[in-house]
């Protein structure tokens, strides 16, 4: 459950705070009827923003930033609109977040005469001197980054701001995936054999299966055993809410309070600099077309879904990319290592955590954003502020 204080922000429950998760969905509601395309759609979600410029675009270099900037400049040439306006974070030494030349090729590929790109490494530290502002203003929230955000957003001039956010859900696989894949004839192999027929199981079987093959390694290095059960159950419990058809299933994803949470936070943030947030790949409108475009089956998976959607404004080579940054060590840097160091295992419900392998965590060589939110708690606690 997420309860919404008396300020802008929602926030999440104690467990949600010390997973890093939001779960749990919002009450059903049925699939609109609508006869625009994916892309009319898309464009309608995305015309205010062009209208409300300058519109600036979060580009990463990702298949989902790339097809939201493609797309934006698309419409724009089309309806005589200014050009959106890329804005990158870069990075320096951190080869894992290194986008440079799948940005580049879009950049390129696009014409796009104007593209910011921020190299400020310290300023998305989640303990850096703006996250630590931030969070004496606002307090702990989901999604954590959302706090190096500042920096950033006071360097651009008010307008209109869109992102690429819900990407993965909505462009990506769905529970009847595997059962298209072999409907539309590939070879099954016995993997693919085995994932279409778990997911023709009731739920209440799905549901055990899903659990007893959860993958270890993540939540358990820090999570009491109590607490990475009931976050097991809570996981497997929204997974297996998913419908089989494809149409359904893509509508289920307006449903997802995560999705709605950071929606919701990252606008809130986003306004009190004057842009104005668009996140259209989680627009209803275009959920919905997506859904009715697909029908029962839907598409082969996440390059066919990008290919039917994007292939006029994309090269071949983004659309059908397989490799994804990683941006876990982006957000640790100097002010979130010393706090770890000198840490007193206050500000964290210890009944859900164990503190000293939190710690271990926040200064191992794989950090997770999964315990950014324990992090704030902690520093804020630090603060003598609840």
């Amino acid at each position: 459950m997420v309860t919404k204080t008396t300020d802008a922000y929602v926030r999440g429950t104690p467990l949600e705070v010390a997973v890093g998760w939001i779960y749990g969905l919002l009450p059903h509601s049925p699939l609109p009827r609508t006869n625009r395309t994916p892309r009319e759609a898309l464009d309608d979600a995305m015309r205010p923003a062009l209208l409300g410029a300058p519109c600036y675009v979060t580009f990463s270099g990702g298949r989902d930033s790339s097809a939201v900037l493609a797309a934006a400049t698309s419409l724009a040439r089309r309806e005589g609109h200014e050009l959106p306006i890329p804005v990158t974070l870069a990075y320096p030494g951190l080869r894992d977040t290194d986008e440079t030349a799948w940005q580049r090729l879009v950049i390129d590929h696009l014409k796009l005469p104007e593209w910011i790109v921020a190299r400020q490494p310290e300023q998305s530290d989640l303990l850096g001197e703006a996250a630590r502002e931030s969070l004496l203003a606002r307090g702990v929230m989901w999604p954590a980054a959302i706090h190096t955000h500042g920096p950033l957003y006071g360097q651009l001039s008010p307008g209109s701001l869109m992102t690429g956010e819900g990407g993965d859900a909505t462009l990506g696989l769905r529970r009847g995936t595997a059962l298209t894949v072999l409907r539309h004839g590939r070879r099954p192999s016995r993997a693919l054999l085995t994932t279409a027929a778990r997911e023709l199981l009731p739920r209440r079987a799905r549901d055990w299966l899903l659990r007893r093959d959860q993958p270890v390694g993540l939540h358990d290095r820090w999570l009491r055993a109590a607490a990475l059960a009931e976050h097991e159950r809570r996981m497997s419990e929204d997974i297996v809410a998913e419908p089989l058809r494809y149409d359904e299933g893509t509508w289920f994803i307006s449903r997802r309070r995560a999705f709605a949470t950071l929606v919701h936070n990252q606008a809130a943030h986003a306004t009190a600099y004057g842009l104005a947030p668009f996140d259209p790949l989680l627009d209803h409108g275009f959920l919905a077309a997506l859904a009715r475009s697909g029908g029962r089956w839907g598409y082969n998976g996440r390059t066919a879904t990008m290919q039917a959607l994007f292939a006029d404004v994309l090269p071949r080579a983004v659309i059908a990319r397989s490799t994804k940054a990683s941006f876990n060590h982006a957000y640790r840097g100097s002010g979130t290592i010393e706090f770890a160091r000198d840490w007193d295992g206050s500000g964290v419900d210890t009944d859900l955590v164990d503190a000293e392998r939190l710690r271990e965590v926040w200064l191992s060589d794989e950090p997770t954003m999964a315990t950014a939110l324990l992090l704030h708690s902690a520093w804020l606690a630090s603060q003598g502020t609840p």
